[in-house]
């Protein structure tokens, strides 16, 4: 794996280029010392990983991996920093590990194994994707990247920046909108509120709530979805078409 390091001290990136010498498989192909540095060197040497310090001059790690992942094959990032304060921040710009310095050579044997074992995932993935003309949704599951297949989903449901998938194999997040999924799958889907799709499949029965409103049942789930105001004429009218069609 092509490895670039990136830490505004030189005896850190000499400590990790000697650590990685030790592991078989890798190869420091560069190393930067700045944000700006680093975005470059990505877009010039191309590596399969990024080591990246978070707190640098010129612009920190954050704001480089932001700018690392902007690019159209980015390389996956392992933050590498003395301040666990960052952790959050960290997943939150799609790192695949985090390290608290003094790194352990253990630790970072781990991280480049995670690494390779998401590119290789993410390979296998985008080929599936390909070949089945895009039939399934990508989900990060404990690390790794897992293919959902859109015939068994039975609905999707917003909720903040993410996207919960109800499927025959239970529950996962996945970061796509709703409105990204109703353009890729809207003739396999029905819109039932604002922050729901529900898998026409699957749509099993409109029920009446005591206030006044209505809730879908779904084919093999105990959870019920409600209908919002401005899409029960039409979930009402694909209910009665599906009860004349069965």
């Amino acid at each position: 794996m092509r490895i670039l390091i990136v830490d505004d001290e030189a005896p850190a990136r000499q400590r990790l280029r000697a650590m990685i010498a030790t592991l078989d498989g890798h190869q420091v192909v560069g190393e930067a010392a700045t944000g700006q540095e680093a975005i470059a060197a990505c877009r010039r040497l191309q590596p399969d990983l990024v080591l990246l310090d978070i707190r640098m001059p010129g612009g920190d790690g954050l704001q480089a991996a932001a700018g690392i992942n902007q690019m159209a094959e980015p390389p996956a990032i392992v933050f590498v920093t003395a301040y666990g304060d960052h952790a959050l921040a960290a997943f939150e710009a799609e790192a695949v590990d985090y390290l608290l310095k003094p790194v352990r050579r253990e630790r970072l044997a781990e991280a480049l194994q995670k690494a390779r074992r998401l590119n290789r995932a993410q390979l296998a993935a985008l080929q599936l994707r390909q070949q089945d003309g895009g039939q399934h949704l990508l989900c990060r599951r404990r690390g790794d990247l897992e293919l959902i297949p859109i015939d068994d989903v039975r609905f999707l449901q917003a909720d903040h920046k993410y996207v919960t998938v109800n499927h025959l194999g239970g529950e996962d997040l996945i970061e796509d909108s709703l409105r990204q999924l109703e353009e890729r799958f809207g003739d396999r889907f029905i819109r039932i509120h604002r922050n729901a799709l529900v898998a026409r499949r699957y749509l099993a029965g409109l029920e009446r709530r005591p206030d006044g409103g209505y809730q879908v049942r779904i084919r093999g789930c105990d959870v019920l979805l409600d209908v919002s105001r401005r899409h029960t004429a039409a979930v009402r009218e694909f209910v009665r078409r599906l009860a004349e069609s069965g």
